[in-house]
């Protein structure tokens, strides 16, 4: 993309068409002289119509000859894009928005890549923006602000790529959930069941996922090792009926599972079988 270069003096000199006319003083501002146009002042001052409204809090385009309009409030940079910027995070970090970066910058995407320029127009006071050249005391003046914008620029980079790195790690984890769940899902095997309840000694009769069964005796459960069947899912088990994989057991491993059960002898006539099973969501 090429580099677009904009220096906004406060001493303008205007265009060919323009001689006569008074030129900006400066201070930065610029006299309307009779037949001046918003537009015409815009053109020869290589700003947006937009901007000078903004710079002079103008509601309309209507201006009137001998009125006074502020120009040294409106200044153009440029960006260089660094690796892990985005068109939000720039906009962010000059206060713009991404369809106005999109609108200087002709951008139809917001696709951007490192060592890309871009303008970026602010209405931030341009104080140091003087007709004179810089005397050489003034050099390490105008190096301060620099290095404090590419602290800014660095941190900005960070955050973005500490943000990406997040979402791309919880899209892995969902990816590798659902991948799971899909394996699972319709599989039939043939599994060693036990029986238990939640009246045994020490037992707090809370399932690994929250379900109360003192509270919910007649809830169908089952406890799985969640790497065989993933937790939440229905289950249909031979001989105990649909069940919800909601508990977990320190001896439940492998092709292994608990039913849940509403009193010890209902445990004890259940004893250890071998059903077969079908995962069904």
């Amino acid at each position: 993309m090429k580099k677009f270069v904009f220096t906004l003096g406060t001493t303008a000199i205007l265009s060919a068409g323009f001689v006569g006319a008074a030129s900006a003083s400066t201070s930065g501002t610029y006299e309307v002289q009779k037949g001046d146009t918003l537009w015409k002042i815009a053109q020869n001052h290589n700003v947006s119509v937009d901007e000078l409204k903004d710079a002079n809090n103008l509601t309309s385009t209507l201006i009137y000859p001998n009125q006074t309009l502020n120009l040294s409030s409106i200044k153009e940079i440029v960006h260089t894009v660094k690796r892990g910027d985005t068109l939000w995070s720039i906009g962010q970090h000059y206060g713009v928005t991404v369809e106005e970066i999109k609108e200087w910058n002709g951008l139809t995407s917001d696709l951007v890549f490192p060592g890309e320029q871009f303008k970026i127009k602010t209405a931030q006071a341009a104080q140091s923006q003087t007709a004179s050249a810089p005397v050489a005391k003034a050099a390490p003046q105008a190096q301060q602000p620099q290095t404090a914008q590419a602290q800014q620029e660095q941190a900005a980079q960070e955050q973005t790529q500490k943000e990406q790195a997040a979402q791309q790690q919880q899209q892995a984890a969902q990816q590798q959930q659902q991948q799971s769940q899909q394996q699972a899902s319709g599989k039939s095997m043939t599994v060693e069941a036990t029986a238990y309840t939640a009246n045994c000694a020490g037992c707090s009769g809370t399932t690994a996922t929250g379900v109360n069964l003192k509270s919910n005796p007649n809830q169908r459960v089952i406890a799985v090792d969640p790497s065989v069947i993933p937790l939440g899912s229905k289950v249909y088990v031979e001989g105990y009926g649909q069940a919800v994989a909601a508990d977990t057991g320190g001896a439940i491993k492998g092709n292994r599972i608990d039913v849940f059960v509403s009193s010890d002898s209902a445990a004890q006539d259940w004893g250890r079988r071998s059903v077969k099973i079908t995962v069904i969501d």
